[in-house]
């Protein structure tokens, strides 16, 4: 992707531990210190590599680009199972948390011992994620939104988790919902309200990456090399939506 334009802005889906797929993503772009990166959350559980995700993404961090961190429900399970503020901590093990405490050499520990094993950049990391980010016309969150709720009554437990009420319902926020959590074999696309980009990589399938100013998708399948693009322009064009 050489001779790209200055000023692009990336959002980029779930990851959960493949570390692989989100570096063959990123040498792809070739991001410039005026690009902006934007990440949805849930960078850890499951997965083959979740310290390692967080590595690549605090080299990132000092490579150039402007990073926008968005917390997900996993990283707040986390925070919250090694005591600090958080949601559903109990859950973690059980929504694929042996996964991040072995790629850290903690499983079997206790979890005080884990909470003071975990690296401080990492855990400076998790406790600086923000809950969204917007950008002209296009809201980025974790999960979604509460399609009954203003947008400054919103609770972080739907930017975390919600699902159905979001999924299935428009909202009348006058923005695009950029968002992951609930995977998809596919883009899921309902414009004008929403795109979703979880799209299952650590279940074998694909990282999905949309730049906004092109409306373009750039996808990865777990275990390939190989970046896939193609053009949402037209999508969003028959949507009504305004090109920037």
């Amino acid at each position: 992707m050489a001779n790209h334009p200055a000023g692009r802005t990336f959002v980029v889906g779930d990851i959960h531990g493949c570390v692989d797929e989100l570096s063959r993503l990123l040498d792809a772009l070739q991001p410039s210190a005026a690009d902006t990166i934007v990440f949805l959350g849930d960078y850890i559980d499951r997965g083959p590599s979740p310290k390692g995700v967080i590595d690549r993404l605090l080299q990132l961090r000092h490579e150039g680009p402007s990073c926008v961190f968005l917390k997900g429900n996993h990283e707040d399970m986390f925070l919250d199972y090694l005591g600090y503020e958080g949601r559903y901590g109990e859950g973690f093990l059980y929504n694929g948390g042996d996964a991040t405490l072995r790629s850290y050499g903690l499983e079997g520990k206790s979890t005080a011992a884990s909470a003071t094993a975990v690296p401080a950049d990492h855990l400076e990391f998790l406790l600086s994620l923000q809950m969204q980010y917007t950008n002209e016309g296009f809201l980025c969150v974790h999960a979604g939104l509460d399609p009954q709720r203003p947008l400054p009554a919103q609770r972080d437990e739907d930017l975390l988790w919600i699902r159905e009420d979001f999924l299935v319902n428009p909202h009348p926020f006058g923005c695009t919902v950029l968002f992951g959590h609930t995977p998809h074999r596919e883009v899921l696309v309902d414009l004008p309200y929403k795109l979703g980009l979880d799209t299952g990589l650590v279940y074998w399938n694909k990282l999905s990456c949309f730049e906004l100013g092109a409306k373009q998708l750039l996808q990865i399948r777990r275990g390939e090399r190989e970046i896939h693009s193609r053009s949402l322009e037209t999508t969003f064009q028959d949507a009504g939506l305004v090109m920037r």
